[in-house]
């Protein structure tokens, strides 16, 4: 097998409206696609970032919630690379998005946060 990079990152939400909000108006992801498809009563948005990555939003009705345990096996949480951790804080922070402080990487020297979407799905925004 050899991969070539990552598709895209799927995502279930509990209130369609408000994640696609959260997704593509604070977070500014541009959208490529979306779809109802009526026989799942369920909304597939596809979202653009970076170049060539995307991140599958979905609503589903009634979905489980998230083990909210942050070491729980399974995914963890989702990092963004950004160049100016600074300027985007403040910009989440403008938007009303609680954002921890700001911590460094004891490995690579380089500065991370984290944030919260609507689910509490844990975002890290990790400066390059």
């Amino acid at each position: 097998m050899q991969v070539k990079g990552i598709h895209h990152i799927a995502i279930i939400c509990s209130d369609y409206g408000r994640s696609k909000h959260f997704y593509s108006e604070i977070l500014g992801f541009p959208i490529i696609a979306e779809t109802y498809r009526a026989a799942r009563d369920s909304y597939k948005l596809d979202l653009q970032v970076g170049n060539d990555e995307q991140i599958e939003l979905f609503s589903f009705p009634h979905p489980p919630a998230r083990v909210n345990s942050p070491e729980a096996c399974g995914l963890r949480h989702l990092a963004f690379q950004v160049e100016d951790l600074d300027t985007t804080v403040a910009d989440l922070q403008s938007k009303g998005v609680e954002v921890e402080p700001v911590r460094l990487d004891e490995l690579t020297g380089k500065r991370f946060t984290f944030f919260k979407d609507p689910d509490d799905l844990p975002l890290e925004i990790y400066e390059s």
